[in-house]
């Protein structure tokens, strides 16, 4: 699964590296039958005693240069490197026929070369050619790298919520009041909350007064198809995707939202990395002008991952600093735009009127701006991090979640509670402290997770 899938052109770029140039067979060596004509008033008896001569064919000699590279519209390439051209010292004298010739010998191929399939067809920009085959491999291993990270990741919330059912459903054959109270008191401890958990158990007992539940195993399996269904249904509010937005309209603008101390700004120099590790120009706004210390984390988080950074002085209004922002990145042509807002909840009714404000600002310059509002939930505090997010509802229009610290917590639960509870996407997972720790949340890998 790629982390940023809006666009959906192809990305690589055909030098022509595996292809023969246009015409080559045909001026590779003249036609058999071509011969020299003798020379007007020659004597002809002259010709006929000697050999007509012949013109050698002409092979090409590799020189090690590069390919002059297809021309490209702007926004193929923003900061593609120029290939590292080494140059070989030229003799002082110009070498003579027999040097020429011997050289030739020494670097002329032997043969000509063997034609490749149409699936080398497409090489990157380093030159490296790999068949559609072998890309797709090399995607599919990633992919599970991703999970088997993801699934070490929940190993806390899966260990304490593995031992409490397994404690449930302990020296138990059938089910009863008795064990259905004890499974209560469990999920509400891996902190799914009360109203989820309430709900979940409803639709349990109802199966079970139907016969369709009715042993251990088909119990076990009926809390996965719920936790499973809540996850999936809570993509039908909010931004699921990025696709849903044209192409054509950029930049893509998303704002982060959320309480200091969530892993807000960690979250944003992640996205940043992943999303610009797909191809894409990306460009960060710090609008948080209120927290010094925001600009200085975002500009440490910007000159790791290679992003450009629009900041201005402590204090300033922040829909300036979100103007200038879009101004930027129109200019640039750049694909994203990613932008920090203020964290503060003390004061609910400021905090809105400057999320409105910047709001307009966004959807005057680019059409549909914001494209997406993403709260940054950190899962460690639980149910105070359920209350934050209800908080910000009121003040954001917030179309996604990015829960954080989700490796270190057993209370990770709290995903399928804000997704009950708030009826948005869970759109990314934080599950580690290094720059790629930053996945697209799948709750149905979630969910095989906690029961595996």
């Amino acid at each position: 699964m790629a982390f940023w899938r809006r666009k959906k052109d192809d990305r690589y770029i055909t030098l022509g590296l595996n292809q023969p140039a246009a015409g080559a067979e045909e001026t590779a060596a003249p036609p058999a039958e071509a011969r020299l004509e003798p020379p007007a008033g020659a004597d002809a008896a002259a010709q006929a005693r000697e050999p007509v001569a012949v013109p050698p064919a002409v092979e090409p000699v590799p020189t090690g240069a590069q390919p002059a590279p297809q021309p490209a519209d702007e926004t193929s390439l923003t900061d593609a490197r120029e290939p590292e051209v080494i140059e070989t010292p030229r003799p002082a004298t110009a070498p003579t026929p027999a040097e020429s010739g011997q050289r030739e010998q020494q670097t002329a191929p032997r043969g000509p070369a063997p034609a490749r399939s149409s699936a080398f067809a497409s090489s990157s920009i380093l030159g490296l050619n790999r068949t559609d085959a072998e890309l797709q491999a090399e995607i599919e291993a990633l992919e599970q790298t991703y999970a088997a990270r993801f699934s070490r990741a929940i190993a806390a919330t899966r260990d304490s919520l593995s031992e409490k059912i397994d404690k449930v459903f302990e020296n138990r054959k059938q089910i009863d009041a008795a064990l259905l109270d004890e499974l209560e008191e469990a999920l509400i401890a891996a902190d799914l909350g009360v109203t989820t958990t309430l709900e979940i158990l409803d639709k349990v007992r109802r199966g079970i007064s139907r016969k369709e539940i009715g042993d251990i195993a088909a119990l076990k399996a009926a809390l996965k198809s719920e936790l499973l269904g809540i996850l999936r249904d809570s993509g039908r509010k909010g931004v699921a995707t990025e696709e849903g937005v044209d192409d054509s309209i950029t930049p893509y603008v998303i704002m982060v939202v959320g309480v200091n101390g969530v892993g807000k700004t960690t979250t944003i120099g992640k996205l940043a990395q992943r999303i610009k590790a797909e191809g894409n120009d990306v460009l960060i706004c710090a609008a948080d002008t209120f927290r010094a210390a925001a600009s200085d984390q975002l500009a440490i988080w910007a000159e790791r991952t290679g992003v450009p950074l629009i900041q201005q002085k402590s204090g300033t209004d922040p829909a300036a600093v979100l103007f200038d922002a879009l101004k930027a990145a129109k200019a640039r042509k750049s694909d994203v735009l990613i932008v920090d807002t203020a964290g503060r909840l003390h004061n609910k009714s400021n905090l809105m009127a400057e999320l409105e404000k910047m709001k307009r600002v966004a959807g005057r310059e680019v059409e549909g701006a914001p494209h997406e509002t993403l709260l940054v939930v950190d899962a460690v505090t639980g149910q105070n991090g359920l209350e934050q997010a209800r908080q910000f509802l009121k003040t954001a229009n917030v179309t996604g979640i990015v829960l954080t610290k989700l490796d270190g917590t057993a209370k990770g639960g709290i995903a399928v509670a804000i997704s009950k509870e708030l009826g948005l996407p869970i759109r990314y997972a934080g599950i580690g402290e290094r720059v790629d720790d930053l996945v697209v949340f799948d709750p149905e890998q979630y969910v095989n997770g906690l029961f595996a």
